[in-house]
C-alpha cells in the first residue's frame, strides 16, 4: 500500500513547538503500544502507514530505558520523518477532547439507581459483508440475531424503555441519566461502588450512527454552535429535565460495556489501541485512515484548556471514535475524573497536525 500523499515532509524544526515539548511521556505511551504490537500487530489504516514499519522503533523502545525529555525528543527523531497533515479541503485539522468519567453507581437498582450500564448482549453479533443481509444499512457493524436472521439491532430509545430489561445485562445502576450519556459517548468510566472502584470499558455498541445531543440543540434553536461545550449541553439538561429522552433518544447509537481492571490509577483505560490511555499524550483517530501507534504532533494555537496556550504536543494514536472522521481530526485524551472533564469539555480547536512517519516508507535511512 502506498503512502498516501496527503503527508507532506517537512523538518522536525520546521513543527511548532517541537523543541519546546517535553516528550517524555509521549515516549512512554508509545512504549506501551510497541509492547503490544509487537505480539499483536496493529491493522495499517488506508493512509499507508504500513504497520510493519515500525517494528525496528518498537523493538528500540521496548529496549530502551526510561528517558529523559532530551532522550524522548532525540529517540523520535533517531526512528521517524516528520510530515504535515491536512484535511483535503482545509488549511487545518480539528482536535476535541474526551475523558473517563467518574461516577457514583449501586450493584442493584433502588429508588434513586435507576439508570442501567449494560454489558453485551448476547444476541448481538458482528457484522461484515460476510454476513450482512442486503437490506441492511451498510454502515451497521452490529445486528441482532433473530430466529436464525440478523435484523438491525434495538436502538436507544428501544433500549430504555425496557427492551433488554429482566436479562441480567446490568453492570452497575447510576441515579442520573445523563451521566450514563456521557460515559457512553466518553466510552469508559471509573464507577465508585460500594467496597471500591469498578472500571468500565467499551465492550461493543448497537451499531446505528451516533447523533450528537448539541448538534441537536443547534439545530432546534435551543444553544448556539459555538456556544456547545459538555458543560453546556449538561446545564441545558438541568434546566429542562423533562426533554432530556426527546433529546438523548434522536442519538439511535447505544454503547455495551464490560469490566476492565484499574491496574494502574495514574493511567486511563484500556482503549481501541488495547493498551491504557496517557493523560495528555493519548489521541483518538479514524482508525480506518490511520495506524494505531502512530505518532502526532498537535499544534492548536488557540487551545489553552490544558493549561498552555498554544497547546503543542507530541500525542501517540492509541484510540478511535464514530465522531472522529477524517486524516487530521483526533480526540485528546485528558485523563480521568471531574478535573478532566472540566478540560475534556471545552476542548473544539482548528489545529495543524504532523504525522511522524517511520523513514523505511520515505527511503530515508534509519
Amino acid at each position: 500500500m502506498a503512502l498516501s500523499s496527503l503527508f507532506r515532509p517537512v523538518e522536525f524544526a520546521d513543527i511548532p513547538g517541537w523543541y519546546r515539548d517535553r516528550m517524555a511521556a509521549a515516549f512512554e505511551a508509545f512504549q506501551r503500544s510497541a509492547r503490544h504490537a509487537l505480539v499483536k500487530p496493529y491493522k495499517t489504516g488506508s493512509l499507508g502507514v504500513e504497520a510493519g514499519a515500525f517494528i525496528p522503533a518498537y523493538e528500540a523502545a521496548v529496549a530502551s530505558e526510561r528517558l529523559d525529555y532530551h532522550a524522548s525528543t532525540a529517540f523520535f527523531e533517531r526512528w521517524f520523518v516528520p510530515c504535515s497533515l491536512r484535511p483535503e479541503n482545509a488549511d487545518r485539522g480539528f482536535v476535541t477532547g474526551f475523558y473517563e468519567p467518574e461516577a457514583t453507581a449501586s450493584p442493584t437498582r433502588t429508588a434513586h439507581f435507576r439508570h442501567p450500564i449494560y454489558s453485551r448482549p448476547p444476541d448481538l453479533i458482528d457484522l461484515d459483508e460476510s454476513n450482512r443481509p442486503p437490506e441492511l444499512d451498510p454502515y451497521l457493524a452490529f445486528g441482532r440475531s433473530v430466529g436464525g436472521k440478523v435484523a438491525e439491532y434495538h436502538d436507544r430509545r428501544a433500549i430504555e424503555e425496557g427492551a433488554l430489561a429482566g436479562r441480567g445485562l446490568e453492570i452497575a445502576w447510576l441515579e442520573d441519566a445523563v451521566d450514563v450519556f456521557f460515559i457512553h459517548v466518553q466510552g469508559a468510566a471509573r464507577l465508585k461502588m460500594p467496597g471500591g472502584v469498578k472500571r468500565i470499558t467499551y465492550a461493543a455498541k448497537s451499531g446505528q450512527r451516533f447523533t450528537g445531543p448539541g448538534g441537536v440543540l443547534a439545530d432546534i434553536g435551543e444553544l448556539r454552535r459555538e456556544d456547545i461545550t459538555m458543560q453546556s449541553i449538561r446545564q441545558w439538561f438541568r434546566d429542562h429535565p423533562g426533554r432530556i429522552d426527546e433529546i438523548l433518544w434522536r442519538n439511535r447509537s447505544f454503547i455495551f460495556f464490560r469490566e476492565a481492571d484499574v491496574a494502574d490509577p495514574r493511567l486511563g483505560p484500556v482503549a481501541a489501541a488495547k493498551v491504557p490511555l496517557t493523560s495528555g499524550r493519548s489521541i483518538a483517530v479514524d482508525r480506518l485512515l490511520h495506524t494505531f501507534g502512530t505518532p502526532l504532533f498537535i499544534h492548536a494555537p488557540a487551545l489553552a484548556a490544558f493549561g498552555e496556550a498554544p497547546f503543542r504536543r507530541l500525542m501517540i494514536a492509541q484510540d478511535t471514535g464514530s465522531a472522529i472522521v477524517g486524516p487530521a481530526r483526533g480526540d485528546l485524551f485528558a485523563g480521568s475524573g471531574d478535573e478532566a472533564g472540566e478540560i475534556a469539555g471545552v476542548v473544539r480547536s482548528d489545529a495543524d497536525f504532523f504525522a511522524l512517519i517511520p523513514k523505511a516508507l520515505t527511503g530515508s535511512s534509519a
